[in-house]
């Protein structure tokens, strides 16, 4: 997985655009957010003890070797002035000619621990035992074979190293790695110092970054569930006024269908007012048309043209006859049974008939 990321484009287009991001800043500003450890260069040569500026080049001081070890420690306290020293980081730059180079290729599954995995192969690829020698393995930036993994190995032997170590202690200097020179002044980005021996240091601006991306996530956590619950409760609200819409247009839909019901009831009634004749032209007609000798006690007509009258008359059974003349009423007939009656010496008499439509009359 590392080996895939290191190889990738991925890590450079990263640098690129935080180089971009960061051009955008204030130079104040963009040099604070860019500052790191103050990095010092150590040249341990057999004559003096060169200090300078991994950022700058910059030389800081040269300390001679014959001075007493006291003095020696001074000068280098008065070198890292103005550094403060939870921020320094001491490299002890090896020469690249000091150094074993070689270009190892082992299979791809040793990118899962490549120094371990070589650490095997040091009595092979180097004329020392591995407990004499400090090394370091890097994976190649150059291409190799398929399923294999080209390393670059580092080894110096310890029987140089280790008393430059010494030196360097008896007056206070510990550095944090050793790296080796390569061409242009470069360094090749190893370590030579066995784990074991390497400082552990607290980066307390690493701990601040981790605090401050654990804070940034936290930010952006509470933001995504405002922002969710915002969302939820627009939603809700929506909710809620497309159901009182769904109701309102319901109401609306029952009153359109209350308002058509009584349109067409309106409509029905007026037609049919239109089309039968009024109560007094029945009342009329029937005058005309019923003998003298009968008289009406009631007279009903309905909505829908029927008529039912009763009343007296010397030959009931005779109306029939009289009413089926008529253009105005039609169908009539005697209800009932006639009865007499003892008082008048005349027939009661029940008889319906229907009320013809106008536009509707039958010629006779």
């Amino acid at each position: 997985m590392k080996l895939a990321w290191s190889r990738s484009p991925l890590p450079g287009f990263l640098r690129w655009w935080g180089g971009e991001l960061a051009a955008l800043l204030p130079v104040r500003l963009r040099a604070w957010l860019q500052r790191g450890p103050e990095v010092l260069w150590l040249d341990a040569g057999p004559a003096a003890l060169g200090v300078r500026r991994a950022r700058t080049q910059a030389w800081v001081a040269s300390i001679p070797t014959d001075l007493p070890v006291e003095v020696q420690r001074a000068n280098f306290v008065q070198a890292c002035a103005g550094t403060d020293p939870g921020d320094r980081r001491l490299v002890l730059v090896v020469a690249a000619d000091a150094v074993l180079h070689r270009r190892l290729l082992m299979p791809r599954a040793a990118a899962a621990d490549p120094r371990k995995v070589v650490g095997f192969e040091l009595d092979r690829q180097t004329p020392f035992k591995p407990e004499q020698l400090h090394y370091d393995v890097q994976v190649a930036s150059g291409p190799a074979p398929a399923g294999q993994l080209a390393l670059d190995l580092y080894a110096a032997p310890r029987a140089e190293l280790d008393p430059v170590l010494e030196r360097l202690a008896a007056i206070g200097v510990r550095p944090d790695a050793i790296d080796v020179q390569v061409m242009d002044g470069r360094l090749a980005g190893v370590d030579l110092l066995p784990p074991g021996r390497r400082p552990r240091r607290v980066d307390k601006r690493r701990r601040w970054n981790g605090i401050l991306a654990a804070a940034c996530m936290l930010l952006v956590v509470l933001v995504l569930a405002q922002w969710l619950d915002n969302r939820r409760a627009a939603l809700a609200r929506m909710r809620d006024e497309v159901d009182a819409m769904r109701a309102q247009a319901t109401r609306s839909e029952q009153l359109r269908s209350q308002l058509d019901a009584a349109l067409a009831a309106s409509k029905f009634l007026v037609k049919r007012k239109t089309q039968n004749p009024p109560p007094l032209a029945v009342l009329d007609e029937l005058t005309r048309r019923l003998p003298p000798d009968a008289w009406l006690d009631a007279m009903t007509l309905d909505e829908s043209g029927g008529l039912d009258i009763r009343g007296e008359a010397d030959k009931a059974a005779s109306l029939v006859d009289t009413l089926s003349s008529s253009k105005l009423l039609g169908e009539p007939k005697l209800q009932g049974v006639i009865q007499p009656d003892p008082a008048t010496g005349k027939e009661r008499f029940e008889l319906v008939a229907r009320v013809r439509q106008q536009g509707s009359g039958h010629a006779h």
